[in-house]
């Protein structure tokens, strides 16, 4: 593989929100509602939906800052790098580090719409949530046809209100919608409560829509010591997609709706060689239980029904056939700490042929397995050739890859506005 004919497809990237992303898409009887970003009286920008605050994590938007100036701490809109929430700034950099395709995550709503749920759970957020799905499919994804997989999200709190938006965002050409890895860490059913999931799953499988779960709702799921430091959180973050596909495999979800799609999003695939081999071992050891698979192992079910995508796995990798050629998917995690921009193609490439992969396996995992499951047709509007990180990173050979501070970004947004 000769890494300018490598295409990447990375189904894990995040946007922050421009500050003006609800102007033109809520209606004029909610506009008193409208999120707004404001300034706090420590000068960090806030999200407000209904009096409730909500900032931008610093690690949440590191992509081009020092690694000593990450962290934790809230990061404003001067101080991050413009192709953090702008689309055109953000193509540019996809081109730079040649990625052709990507998924981009919400921040500010949640990633499975549990901000705004949470400021209230009423006809006023059911229309934030679909002003957010309007402009993420038409002015941020639909800005450049062919570049970017659009995902919604959903009211949940109310199946029929889910079914009626996976139907409206189909229907403007959206089939990826991101849902809470375990629901009942916010309050509503668990995945085992088939009643009360059935309308939302047929939905999906109606529309042929994926769901997509991103570790992070599902944190709470995970009573660590009150007083671990931060990197229990971040290590152990994976297993959180573990659990999560416990409940949808061992539930009745797979067995009921045997067309669901489920893409794990940040969970990496290290856990899922064990994951497998303990799944098929307690089915045929523990007969007592009397589970029902239809004549199929649980992991021939998996397989049936899950992507799995990862940043880096080095050793996992190595077992690529064993989990499953076919279901394995990269991400560049864009624009959040464990970025790998500008260096995606040269990383990429070096993990996987140092794993023994040959070309039909790298590009089953850097683009042709995300493309299929999400049915995205990466050429239908970029021609091959010019698809490949070659291609794209000969458009992009003036984007600054330098190392920028904080202040230093702060300093020419500031320098942009006065002008």
């Amino acid at each position: 593989m000769n890494i300018d004919d490598m295409i990447l497809v990375s189904i894990d990237d995040h946007v922050v929100e421009p500050r003006n992303m609800f102007d033109n898409h809520v209606p004029k009887k909610y506009a008193e509602y409208v999120p707004k970003v404001v300034v706090d009286d420590t000068g960090i920008d806030r999200w407000i939906y209904r009096d409730r605050p909500t900032g931008v994590t610093g690690l949440n938007a590191v992509v081009s800052w020092p690694a000593e100036e990450w962290g934790y701490d809230p990061a404003g809109y001067a101080e991050m790098r413009p192709a953090v929430y702008d689309i055109h700034d953000r193509v540019r950099d996809m081109d730079a580090n040649g990625v052709l395709g990507s998924m981009c995550f919400p921040t500010f709503t949640g990633f499975s719409a549990g901000h705004l749920s949470r400021g209230g759970m009423d006809e006023i957020t059911v229309a934030m949530i679909s002003a957010y799905n309007d402009w993420h499919i038409e002015e941020w994804a639909g800005a450049y046809p062919g570049r970017f997989i659009p995902i919604a999200i959903l009211p949940l709190w109310e199946p029929q209100l889910a079914v009626d938006e996976i139907n409206r965002v189909a229907a403007k050409g959206c089939h990826s919608v991101t849902m809470p890895e375990l629901p009942h860490i916010d309050g509503l059913p668990s995945y085992h409560d088939i009643d009360y999931w059935a309308p939302v799953f047929q939905a999906l499988t109606d529309n042929d829509t994926v769901m997509n779960l991103h570790i992070g709702q599902g944190f709470g799921v995970l009573k660590l010591a009150p007083d671990a430091p931060i990197d229990n959180l971040m290590v152990l973050a994976p297993s959180i997609s573990l659990i999560g596909t416990q409940d949808l495999l061992w539930g009745p979800a797979f067995r009921s709706f045997p067309k669901l799609k489920v893409a794990l999003s940040e969970g990496g695939v290290g856990w899922i060689p064990f994951f497998l081999d303990r799944s098929d071992r307690h089915y045929t050891n523990q007969r007592w239980l009397r589970r029902d698979f239809g004549g199929k192992m649980p992991s021939e079910v998996f397989r049936e029904h899950v992507l799995a995508c990862y940043v880096t796995d080095p050793t996992s990798l190595k077992l690529r056939h064993e989990i499953g050629i076919d279901n394995i998917a990269w991400e560049c995690d864009y624009p959040h700490s464990d970025s790998l921009w500008p260096g995606a193609p040269e990383f990429v490439l070096d993990e996987l042929q140092r794993a023994g992969a040959d070309d039909s396996d790298i590009d089953k995992i850097t683009w042709q397995n995300a493309c299929r499951f999400l049915n995205w047709d990466p050429f239908a509007h970029t021609p091959r050739e010019q698809a490949t990180v070659g291609a794209l990173r000969a458009k992009a050979t003036d984007v600054d890859l330098s190392t920028t501070t904080r202040a230093e970004y702060a300093e020419r947004f500031a320098a942009k506005h006065a002008s």
